[in-house]
């Protein structure tokens, strides 16, 4: 059928988790608490690392920006995801879904970038502490958040021009609770090969490069570790890197299971069990990690709270 002959979408339906009413509700309890203890553990790390002196340092510095992307990140899905658990009509206009789509990937090309850049620390912090302050001067650790940001950027910002060029006619139901590109491109009436292709290198270039260096520094950081005489050391070396070993582990691991498994497994529920695993679930567990895993940040949140408890 020709294109001028087709209707032009401009309205998104996301289908969701349920169609039950009740189950619905029962949902939007769940994730707003989920929601607020996202927004709640990671503003606490924020203003905690801000608080205490003791914390300006640079594997801190990260960890704010850590905590402030996870904020972001839960904020472009949770929101919309409540309301619509409560509407009748759960509709978002095509360029809402594809905006949203923008801010998902920034989000989250720019966490994994900094998961890299706290790797890197870790490394120089451990392989080479007597150039550690040259090595990870203010300024360096200024450009590496800043080129997180902007990999990010430009990463959601290829994406979406592409699909800013796609033409939707119908049907326009997004088998999701969310506008990720892969439920979008499946609803797209034009061809959508260049936009696969681009999901697809962008993807496997961005994740395997932070991957590799990643795997690069804890190669050298674990190497070094094994060296050091004293097995308290060894501890207190290990538990430096532990948060953030399970944080991206947590993050890769969700993402290698959902996009290497067979076609022949793939389901509606499963991708949305796996997406919700890092779009909600990995943006709460963060801050919980860094604060039970680190003596330093249970210590400050003390001192704190202590000296609320003292005002009174």
């Amino acid at each position: 059928m020709p294109m001028e002959n087709q209707t032009k979408v401009t309205k998104f339906i996301l289908l969701g988790l349920s169609s039950e009413p009740q189950v619905q509700i029962f949902l939007f309890l769940v994730f707003l608490v989920i929601y607020l203890v996202t927004l709640v553990g990671n503003i606490l790390i924020m203003l905690v690392i801000r608080a205490d002196s003791h914390l300006h340092t640079r594997m801190y510095f990260f960890l704010f920006h850590l905590s402030f992307v996870d904020i972001c990140y839960s904020s472009v899905m949770v929101p919309t995801m409540l309301m619509n658990f409560l509407a009748e009509h759960k509709i978002i206009s095509v360029n809402g879904c594809i905006t949203q789509m923008f801010f998902f990937i920034l989000s989250a090309s720019t966490e994994i970038s900094i998961l890299s850049a706290m790797a890197y620390d870790h490394y120089a912090a451990i392989c080479d502490p007597l150039h550690y302050m040259e090595m990870m001067s203010k300024g360096i650790c200024v450009q590496l958040v800043s080129g997180a940001w902007t990999i990010g950027f430009l990463h959601a910002l290829l994406n979406t021009v592409f699909t800013f060029k796609l033409h939707f006619c119908g049907p326009n139901q997004i088998r999701h609770f969310s506008c990720e590109l892969p439920p979008i491109l499946q609803l797209s009436c034009t061809d959508t090969f260049t936009n696969q292709v681009v999901l697809l290198t962008s993807a496997v270039i961005l994740g395997s490069i932070s991957l590799l260096l990643i795997l690069i520094s804890y190669i050298h950081i674990i190497s070094n570790i094994l060296r050091i005489p004293s097995e308290q050391s060894k501890r207190k070396a290990f538990s430096t890197c532990s948060s953030h070993l399970i944080v991206v582990g947590l993050w890769y691991l969700a993402a290698f299971i959902q996009y290497t498994k067979p076609s022949s497994v793939s389901s509606v529920a499963l991708d949305e069990m796996f997406s919700i695993q890092y779009n909600i679930l990995t943006p709460m567990l963060n801050p919980i990690i860094y604060s039970l895993k680190n003596k330093e940040v249970k210590t400050a949140l003390r001192n704190i709270l202590g000296k609320f408890k003292f005002l009174k």
